[in-house]
């Protein structure tokens, strides 16, 4: 006897159902083994993400939007978060250990691993003063300076061209600023001048300072402070100054002037100062003691060039100083600096490490004795 058509559907139906039903239990049972397609998440995307270690790196990375923020100038506000991927990481690859040709050739920054990610929006802020504590700037291009007091401010993937005499200065009694990935130039003629003080990263206080993966230009003495970590960034294209009275000013890539109460690190930077000896280059590093004994300083894996002396060493009292692994090129001079590749190196003070530093023609860097003190001769007996 034939089905009738109402009993055909249900049978259909139910049919439909079990089928469904199989789907859902086969689905539930691969999530609970592991099994079928992973999360996006369950891999590090290729070129990296911020949650995934970055290759080469030398400081932490947080997270970069991939649309600006524009807070109000002076107000300043946190990034929202963005649904869009951020942008890819870029990796440097290891210094290699024989003859390197150039910094980018042989795994240290360059214009190809630094400055803003993304694409930017114009703000012409003037000198500007960040008072917000947390503030976030992302993605800003910054006609102007941003002169900071607060804690926990971040600059990431932004381009300043300052006209003052400071790119970012951090005031005393303030903390935790961090600048990645940005850009940071001036503009020759405006604040590079104003008296001989500029300065594209200035730390006035007693805290550390991170800079990491910025391309940092024109400024007289680029990276001024006695405490912070600067890493994988790429300082050039310094110009040389004169003050109000037409005296030529030193220039240096990095300058620290002795005293600090922290921490100096220096890794993995290219530091570059090709400013005539005779128009006021100093150094690419330069640690003085023109405010108080030097200590507690790493340089480290760094690729170093031009100035008078490539490094000054902090003098007869610096203590804890560690110059490892660093490459002293000879691309503006044959010898480093105009005068040579390393000065007032302190060989007998305690916890001083010099090792692992070359030539970038693979030849080893020894610095020079000391000079001995001219001996004083002994006083004639009285008559």
């Amino acid at each position: 006897m034939a089905m009738p058509a109402d009993g055909k559907r249900r049978t259909a139906a139910w049919a439909v159902a079990g089928l469904l039903l199989a789907a859902v239990l086969t689905l539930y049972q691969a999530e609970r083994t592991g099994g079928g397609t992973p999360p996006a998440s369950a891999a590090c995307p290729a070129g990296g993400s911020p949650d995934c270690p970055r290759p080469g790196g030398g400081g932490t990375q947080p997270p970069a939007a991939s649309s600006p923020t524009a807070p109000s100038p002076g107000a300043g506000a946190s990034a929202p978060a963005s649904a869009a991927p951020p942008p890819p990481l870029r990796s440097t690859a290891p210094a290699a250990a024989g003859p390197c040709p150039s910094p980018g050739a042989c795994g240290f920054p360059d214009e190809h691993t630094t400055g803003p990610r993304i694409p930017l929006e114009r703000h012409d802020t003037g000198n500007m003063s960040v008072r917000k504590d947390g503030t976030v700037i992302r993605g800003w291009d910054i006609r102007g300076s941003l002169d900071v007091y607060a804690d926990d401010v971040t600059v990431i993937d932004s381009r300043i061209t300052s006209t003052n005499w400071w790119g970012v200065n951090l005031r005393p009694g303030f903390r935790n600023l961090r600048i990645l990935h940005t850009e940071i130039t001036a503009v020759p003629g405006k604040g590079p001048d104003n008296g001989g003080a500029n300065y594209a990263v200035s730390n006035m206080g007693t805290d550390s300072v991170e800079v990491g993966w910025c391309d940092i230009s024109v400024f007289g003495n680029a990276l001024s402070m006695g405490q912070g970590h600067l890493h994988d960034n790429y300082v050039h294209g310094i110009v040389p100054f004169r003050n109000k009275t037409g005296e030529w000013q030193h220039t240096d890539a990095v300058i620290s002037g002795g005293g600090n109460k922290g921490r100096l690190v220096l890794r993995h930077n290219t530091l570059l100062n090709p400013v005539p000896v005779d128009r006021g280059a100093t150094a690419a590093v330069g640690l003085f003691a023109d405010t108080g004994t030097v200590s507690s300083v790493v340089v480290d894996r760094n690729w170093l060039a031009g100035g008078a002396y490539t490094l000054y060493g902090g003098g007869p009292g610096a203590t804890g100083i560690e110059v490892t692994d660093n490459v002293f090129s000879t691309q503006y001079h044959p010898h480093g600096g105009a005068y040579g590749q390393v000065a007032a190196w302190n060989a007998g003070g305690a916890g001083n490490v010099w090792r692992g530093n070359r030539t970038s023609e693979g030849q080893p860097v020894v610095p020079e004795p000391a000079p001995s003190p001219t001996p004083v001769p002994a006083p004639l007996p009285a008559p």
